[in-house]
């Protein structure tokens, strides 16, 4: 097995440690992840900039982070089917051999969109498109999506279910401040999770 299907069999199995923690018993929610998905790709356009009639700086870190929430949603897609986590990666892995997109990132994301409103499925070859005008690769993908995940579990850890948890700290969202995090840690140390984790508690408790 190769590294990219190891690493996908690790983000697969983070997600749905993820998904038991908001329920236990998430597989048969029903959950709407396509909507989840068409969502998430307005925010990234949004982070793109598309309005003609304001000057607008493209956040490309952002835009990485959009595509990060996406692919939270799209694993959860595909662990709600029949095929076990092998399977699952090693079909995803095939996606990303053949990316695909449109002349230009806004179009791309209009694309993902479209497709997912229409057929309710994870698109990973158009997210491989994505990747590829945005210059990242997939062990950037990887880095990005362990250090959300955790992002995620340390906010329902603070109370973000019941309301209790400040998303912006001193004015500031959460994901600007794991940007900085990411850049400052080792991602091959065995104990990266951990460590993203560690200096995220850190960095909350001293603002707030």
């Amino acid at each position: 097995m190769n590294d990219k299907n190891n690493k996908l069999l690790t983000m697969l199995q983070l997600q749905g440690e993820m998904n038991r923690w908001v329920h236990e018993d998430w597989a048969n929610q029903s959950f709407e992840w396509y909507r989840a998905i068409w969502i998430e790709a307005s925010e990234m356009l949004e982070h793109v900039g598309w309005k003609w009639w304001k000057k607008q700086q493209p956040g490309l870190a952002q835009v990485k982070l959009e595509v990060i929430d996406i692919v939270h949603f799209m694993l959860s897609m595909e662990l709600s089917s029949a095929r076990s986590m092998p399977e699952i990666a090693q079909k995803i892995v095939g996606e990303f051999a053949r990316p695909r997109a449109t002349d230009n990132i806004k179009t791309s994301i209009e694309l993902l969109a479209l497709e997912t409103l229409q057929d309710h499925q994870a698109h990973f070859d158009i997210i491989a498109g994505l990747m590829q005008q945005l210059d990242m690769d997939f062990d950037e993908l990887y880095e990005r999506y362990v250090g959300k995940n955790v992002l995620n579990i340390f906010r329902q850890d603070h109370g973000y279910k019941t309301g209790e948890y400040k998303k912006l700290w001193d004015g500031r969202e959460d994901n600007e401040y794991l940007e900085e995090l990411l850049g400052e840690l080792d991602v091959n140390s065995l104990s990266y999770r951990e460590d993203v984790y560690a200096s995220l508690s850190s960095r909350y408790s001293a603002i707030l």
